[in-house]
């Protein structure tokens, strides 16, 4: 457990993207308390949110490794390291997806 955190305050202090993310979450948390869905909608908000964290601290280790490994620039470096960084986006534009949905059907409901 130390370690994961340890990993976890690491991303934190170092990467932008990780605090940004970090804040994301905490706006996401705090506006779906307020739209109070059904439990369904918030397992599906606690899981994107989840994968989006998980998602970026894997990104940063990636990262990390590989400038460590190759510390010069090179092509297949910059691949793999924008590769996570797609990963990255594509699970953060499915939890955005996922808050809109859980959006229109609270309101839905609400009506």
């Amino acid at each position: 457990m130390n370690f994961a955190l340890s990993g976890w305050k690491e991303a934190y202090c170092a990467e932008l993207s990780f605090r940004t993310q970090t804040l994301v979450t905490a706006i996401t948390l705090v506006a779906t308390t307020v739209i109070s869905p059904s439990p369904f909608w918030w397992a599906l908000i606690l899981l994107v949110i989840s994968l989006v964290l998980a998602a970026e601290l894997i990104n940063t280790a990636l990262e990390r490794t590989l400038d460590g490994l190759h510390p010069q620039r090179a092509e297949f470096v910059r691949k793999a390291k924008d590769c996570a960084a797609g990963a990255v986006l594509i699970i953060s534009c499915a939890a955005v997806g996922i808050f809109f949905l859980m959006l229109y059907d609270t309101m839905n409901l609400q009506r």
